[in-house]
């Protein structure tokens, strides 16, 4: 497990012991990022983050949003939304990550979002983390589509099904 986490000193880390679990799998965890560059700071942000969820026993998965059609310009069918809709279905937790275009989410990230409804079980964000006052202006904007003013480039936000 070192090799996936090098820069770490894993001896200072404590592990949960799988016997503290309510259920009878690893916690299910979706990753998300907002953004299809091919030097994507939030994917390679959320492909450490699977990393380190994985070392404290979690089972996660990643998805990509390449090729994800705008919401409502595909019928609900397409293979990318189905795929992302499965996800969310499996998941237990979400970890959603995505840089800051113009004081807000980028439009990568809220396709995503968007593709998510709340008949299928999706839940608002209530939680924040780490984001500060930036990750609470997040919250503000996926529950209600009001402009955010992150004051960082990129905020990471931790979701709790």
């Amino acid at each position: 497990m070192s090799e996936q986490l090098p820069n770490l000193d894993l001896s200072l880390f404590d592990t949960p012991p799988a016997a503290t679990r309510s259920s009878d799998h690893k916690p299910r965890i979706l990753l998300l990022y907002g953004s299809t560059r091919e030097r994507s700071f939030s994917r390679l942000l959320v492909e450490e983050a699977a990393r380190l969820l994985e070392h404290f026993g979690a089972e996660a998965r990643i998805f990509d949003p390449s090729g994800l059609p705008l919401p409502d310009d595909v019928p609900v069918e397409h293979p990318k939304v189905q795929e992302l809709r499965d996800l969310v279905q499996w998941s237990e937790g979400q970890v959603w990550c995505s840089p800051e275009r113009h004081g807000a989410l980028s439009a990568v990230f809220k396709a995503q979002i968007d593709w998510i409804p709340l008949a299928l079980g999706a839940v608002r964000p209530t939680r924040q983390d780490p984001g500060g006052d930036a990750g609470l202006r997040w919250v503000a904007v996926v529950q209600r589509g009001q402009p955010a003013a992150c004051a960082g480039a990129m905020d990471a936000y931790v979701h709790h099904s």
